[in-house]
């Protein structure tokens, strides 16, 4: 499948977004393939301005599949936020596809990225404090949580279970904080999974295919 790939080569603020607004009407699938909500762009529609941060820019050219691909971290609660807002505006979003694949920000992933800035003080990194740098590293440690995980309970739990053995050993004992129930995290993640389960493919194939 030929494929147009926008990649910002400097430091943010390129106008990838306009590039892709700009070249969607070309294609069939406009693909986010990473990043989270920690940054955004704003495409102009008809005299419309949208804000978008984590909704690919294909969200509103008709007739586009836009893909969040499984190299993007989803907070679920800004996902759907971000779709009832452009609902609410008369855009429709049922071709929305996300990745089987895609890791979740969990709430002690973003609980993780707020303590340690404020631990590490005047050497903070200045994150946005959403959670995005613990969930990639969690990805990289094999010890993360994916869109499909909600649909089989017992997995998601068990996922949580090992991923909060040691991030409670350090939210306790390092930062003072309180642990985490892996119970109170599964409950929240599977609040969503009924809005979730229509939106999940397997991408890769999707784009293979396309």
């Amino acid at each position: 499948m030929p494929a147009i790939v926008i990649v910002g080569a400097q430091w943010g603020d390129e106008g990838k977004g306009k590039a892709t607004d700009q070249l969607g009407s070309r294609v069939d699938c406009v693909v986010k393939f990473n990043g989270g909500n920690n940054a955004g762009h704003t495409v102009v529609v008809d005299g419309e301005k949208y804000a978008l941060h984590l909704l690919p820019s294909g969200i509103l050219t008709p007739g586009v599949t836009p893909v969040i691909g499984n190299g993007v971290v989803v907070d679920l609660s800004v996902l759907f936020e971000e779709i009832d807002g452009l609902e609410a505006r008369g855009v429709d979003t049922s071709r929305l596809v996300l990745s089987a694949n895609a890791h979740l920000i969990a709430p002690y992933n973003c609980m993780l990225d707020k303590v340690t800035e404020r631990f590490l003080g005047s050497r903070r990194i200045g994150t946005t404090g959403r959670g995005i740098g613990p969930t990639y590293a969690d990805k990289m440690n094999r010890v993360g949580i994916r869109a499909q995980d909600l649909f089989d309970e017992k997995i998601l739990l068990q996922k949580v279970e090992g991923a909060l053995e040691l991030k409670n050993q350090v939210l306790t004992k390092i930062y003072n904080r309180r642990a985490v129930q892996p119970a109170e995290v599964v409950d929240e993640l599977l609040g969503f999974v009924d809005r979730v389960r229509p939106l999940v493919a397997d991408t890769s194939l999707l784009l293979e295919q396309a």
